[in-house]
């Protein structure tokens, strides 16, 4: 880890790479920089509490975080700052990351984390969507998520 970043990846298992690694390429395409890091929120809450502070000291204003069965890392990440955080659920545990989706977005009052859709897919947004809130300070982006929509509607 190092430089300066504008949007952190947080993994809780290596086992969540396939999924996530959908999430930095996005992030490359749009131009945002990014890094991904894996942190377990159960296994190492002081490292990953002190990641999470490490990150925003080099820049970061949005965290990503994806966790699949009890998914207590993004609730986790947004306990501990008041940068938004998008939960990615992770495919695990319960059928289709049903488990995972519902942790996410069950929060309680005062500690929200946007929640995308379970896998891929939602790996995909997680990166539009901190994109389009980085956007709201930096129109560069704008104009990176207009030629990406443009693309996709050519498809």
């Amino acid at each position: 880890m190092g430089g300066e970043i504008q949007v952190a990846v947080i993994m809780g298992s290596e086992s969540d790479r396939e999924t996530m690694e959908v999430c930095l390429s996005q992030l490359e395409k749009l131009g945002v920089k990014s890094e991904l890091k894996v942190s377990s929120a159960h296994r190492m809450p002081e490292a990953t509490k002190a990641y999470i502070e490490e990150a925003i000291e080099r820049g970061a204003r949005v965290f990503i975080a994806g966790a699949g069965m009890s998914a207590a890392l993004p609730g986790f990440v947004a306990s501990v700052t008041m940068k938004p955080v998008i939960g990615v659920p992770i495919p695990s545990g319960l059928p289709d990351g049903m488990d995972a989706l519902l942790s996410m977005v069950q929060m309680p009052p005062g500690i929200p984390v946007a929640t995308v859709a379970v896998g891929k897919a939602g790996a995909k947004n997680a990166a539009v969507l901190a994109t389009e809130i980085l956007s709201l300070v930096d129109d560069r982006f704008t104009k990176e998520l207009g030629k990406m929509r443009d693309q996709w509607k050519s498809r």
